[in-house]
C-alpha cells in the first residue's frame, strides 16, 4: 500500500474507508478469478464506488493486484504456538500454503497465467512472483540454523517452493491427473524429503548471482 493510500485510509471516517477498500478487493479478487487482470477502474465499477475514489485506496492496477492477492496479508504460515522443530514447523507451512493454494485455486491460477504472459518488468510486479513463500518457507527451516549456512537454508526453501504451490498443483492435477488431495500430499512430502536430504549432508547447491 503506497504512503498516500495508508495516510487517507487512517484519516476520518476509518471505519467506512475499511469497508470501501475491502469491496474494492473483493471485486478485483471475484475479477481476477473469472480471468481478467482488473484494472483500478474495473474493479470500482464492479464494486459500484467511483473511480475517485478508488484510486485514493488504489494509486495503479500493482498495488490493486497485489492486495487482491490471495496470500497478501498473511505475515506467516505458522501457528501462534508453533513446532520448535523444523519437520514439524514445515509441516505446518505446506499445509496452511497448500491449503491456501487449493481455497483461492481460481485466483492462483489467473494470477499464474498473468505471470506467464507479461514482459519481465510486468511479471516482476506481480504478487505471484514477490517471492512470500520463500520467506514463509524459510521461516520453517529457522531451527536448522545451527547444522546449515544461510545460503544452504536458502537455496533449500528454493528447492521446496519448485516443488509446491500452484505451478505444482496445475502440473499435478492437469497433466499427472492427481486428486487434489493427493497432490497435497505429494506436495509435503517432496518437502520433508527434501528436508531430510539437506538434514542428513546433502544440501541443494547454492545458486549462483550474477
Amino acid at each position: 500500500m503506497s504512503t498516500q493510500s495508508t495516510q487517507y485510509e487512517l484519516t476520518g471516517r476509518t471505519g467506512q474507508k475499511q469497508r470501501t477498500r475491502a469491496a474494492l478487493v473483493l471485486a478485483a479478487r471475484d475479477l481476477v478469478a473469472a480471468g481478467v487482470s482488473p484494472t483500478v477502474e474495473e474493479a470500482a465499477s464492479a464494486a459500484e464506488i467511483s473511480r475517485t475514489t478508488a484510486y485514493r485506496y488504489f494509486p495503479n492496477q500493482r498495488a490493486l493486484l497485489v492486495a487482491a492477492h490471495p496470500e497478501t496479508g498473511a505475515s506467516s504460515m505458522l501457528s501462534a504456538d508453533p513446532p520448535v522443530d523444523a519437520p514439524g514447523r514445515l509441516t505446518e507451512v505446506i499445509r496452511e500454503f497448500t491449503r491456501v493454494i487449493v481455497q483461492t485455486e481460481a485466483q492462483q491460477r489467473t494470477m499464474l497465467r498473468l505471470s506467464l504472459e507479461a514482459t519481465d518488468e510486468e511479471r516482476a510486479a506481480l504478487p505471484l512472483r514477490q517471492g512470500r513463500a520463500i520467506g514463509w518457507i524459510e521461516e520453517a527451516l529457522a531451527p536448522l540454523g545451527d547444522r546449515l549456512p544461510e545460503e544452504a537454508i536458502h537455496s533449500l526453501a528454493l528447492a521446496i517452493r519448485s516443488a509446491v504451490g500452484i505451478e505444482a498443483l496445475a502440473w499435478m492435477t492437469d497433466v499427472a491427473g492427481l486428486s487434489r488431495d493427493d497432490a497435497a500430499e505429494l506436495m509435503s512430502w517432496s518437502a520433508q524429503a527434501m528436508l531430510q536430504a539437506a538434514a542428513h549432508g546433502n544440501p541443494p547447491p547454492f545458486p549462483q548471482v550474477g
